[in-house]
């Protein structure tokens, strides 16, 4: 049984649910020489849930890597991805404000899923063991007029986000409708996070 995981993730929010559930976490982010934001790059024609586990599996890959090429003490690693869907159209971070805008307008309104991919990996032999899952939650938004969504976007909050938008913020005040996983659409499903540390033999509860 493992006491702590390594969290390969800069996301604040899936620092603080793990905190939240007892499990203490140390960070493993990517060397100044890593290229993190290529591995999130969409194939064509690539299906939302396709897409999300690939780059969840990408990055834990390079987060073991990552491990063994500084010499850390071993212990399970944790990676995670958030995609929003429109259809098969995959919303991933805005590259600027204006992308920001047009898809809250296309998401206003309307249902969207939330595809949560997590993956835990374990250190060991020549290719050591993974486990993962996929949760996905169904969000409606309300109807929102232009000057809403550009006070929304001026804030800053929208950047970063996948679908250009947090639950948790702001945002939080349009959703009408939630089917599935609060916290996966956070950026990490307690459900599911759960069972892949257990059977990676992480301690829970």
């Amino acid at each position: 049984m493992s006491d702590f995981i390594y969290l390969a993730s800069q996301s604040p929010r899936r620092k603080q649910l793990l905190e939240q559930w007892g499990v203490r976490c140390e960070l493993l982010l990517p060397d100044a020489c890593e290229d993190a934001e290529s591995l999130e790059a969409v194939l064509a024609g690539e299906a939302p849930a396709t897409y999300v586990q690939r780059v969840t599996t990408l990055k834990l890959q390079a987060s073991l890597a990552r491990l063994k090429r500084r010499g850390l003490p071993s212990a399970p690693v944790l990676c995670a991805d958030t995609t929003v869907a429109l259809g098969r159209r995959i919303l991933g971070k805005p590259a600027d404000a204006a992308e920001a805008r047009r898809m809250l307008t296309d998401l206003a309104g309307r249902r969207h899923r939330v595809l949560t991919a997590v993956a835990v990996g374990r250190p060991g032999g020549r290719n050591g063991r993974t486990w993962s899952a996929l949760s996905t939650s169904w969000v409606t938004f309300e109807p929102l007029n232009p000057a809403r969504i550009r006070r929304y976007v001026d804030s800053g909050e929208p950047m970063g986000k996948a679908g250009a938008y947090a639950i948790q913020g702001k945002a939080g005040l349009w959703v009408s409708h939630i089917s599935g996983s609060y916290s996966g659409i956070m950026g990490l499903p307690a459900h599911e996070t759960a069972q892949v540390l257990e059977a990676a033999g992480v301690r829970l509860g």
